[in-house]
């Protein structure tokens, strides 16, 4: 089995009349890269986990994870992340309305300029009209606030790599503020044009209570977070090289660097996450086969039992 370059993560609630398409467009544009697809079904009570359990037993690449209740977008992606086995996430919406043929050119920017992600901007936005105004007034005070340097930051398509995104805290509603949340981690984003489309079928998870008014709430959390993180910082052993490595290269034993132009020694490695996330998080079905178990968290960082 070739190791995977990519992998694409995709939370989906209620998305049984998207996904089908979705997934085939995956298929096409990434048809020359070493890939996976995870799926997340957040809680769906439609047709999504069937859907997916069948498609799974023809498609080797797609790697079903089930949420037994809704546990939102960011627990979704957080989940999708720990068993992704690539270096790169792409993370996509499973509405569709994100163009999957935009994922290699966003992976080859960030591979080039050697940053930990690359977010989309939807230059031209497709959704209504109030969507598009809390989108816009929350982008403003975001960047105001933030100065994250991101137009587009609550984008469903972005490119990261996997390392980056497992050392950022775990809260809810942080998939909306990933450039800011890998900035404070001493990272390095870009922003990249990237196609955007009308919703195939079904409705908006969001409004304007839970998209603008919660996203200014969680400002202030993120703000909190920027001002007491002291990385980039430049840390040094007596056996450290001349040349340091770049952002997110991989030192011994699995220790990364984040924090750019700076080195880290075998005694900086990143931390994992909590374990009490274990006991907040929700439990998780593997889609190997249509009579999965469910498992707990501990259980699933380490992978389906034998």
């Amino acid at each position: 089995m070739h190791a995977v370059t990519v992998s694409i993560v995709i939370p989906a609630h209620n998305e049984a009349a998207n996904l089908p398409t979705l997934l085939d467009e995956i298929e096409q544009a990434l048809s020359h890269q070493a890939y996976e697809v995870v799926v997340v079904d957040d809680g769906s009570d439609d047709d999504t986990w069937p859907l997916l359990v069948t498609r799974a037993h023809r498609q080797d690449s797609l790697r079903p994870l089930r949420h037994r209740d809704s546990a939102g977008q960011s627990t979704a992606l957080w989940q999708a992340a720990r068993h992704a086995r690539g270096e790169w996430l792409a993370t996509l919406d499973g509405d569709g309305q994100n163009d999957p043929a935009d994922i290699p050119a966003l992976l080859e920017a960030a591979k080039a300029a050697r940053v930990d992600l690359v977010g989309g901007h939807r230059v031209t936005r497709q959704d209504s009209a109030l969507k598009r105004l809390s989108s816009r007034v929350a982008n403003a005070v975001r960047a105001r606030l933030l100065g994250d340097g991101s137009p587009d930051s609550g984008c469903g398509l972005k490119v990261i790599r996997r390392q980056a995104f497992l050392s950022l805290p775990y809260f809810d509603h942080m998939h909306r503020f990933l450039p800011a949340l890998v900035a404070a981690q001493g990272g390095r984003c870009l922003s990249r044009p990237v196609n955007h489309r009308p919703r195939g079928a079904g409705r908006s998870h969001y409004g304007l209570g839970n998209r603008l008014w919660v996203g200014i709430i969680d400002l202030v959390g993120v703000r909190w977070l920027q001002r007491r993180s002291r990385l980039p910082v430049d840390c040094r052993g007596i056996d450290d090289a001349l040349d340091p490595p770049r952002v997110g290269t991989t030192l011994g034993h699995g220790e990364l660097a984040f924090a750019t132009d700076t080195t880290v020694n075998k005694t900086g490695r990143q931390q994992p996450m909590p374990d009490a996330l274990d006991v907040v998080l929700p439990r998780v079905v593997f889609g190997s086969t249509a009579s999965s178990s469910s498992v707990t968290l501990n259980q699933a960082a380490a992978g389906p039992s034998q």
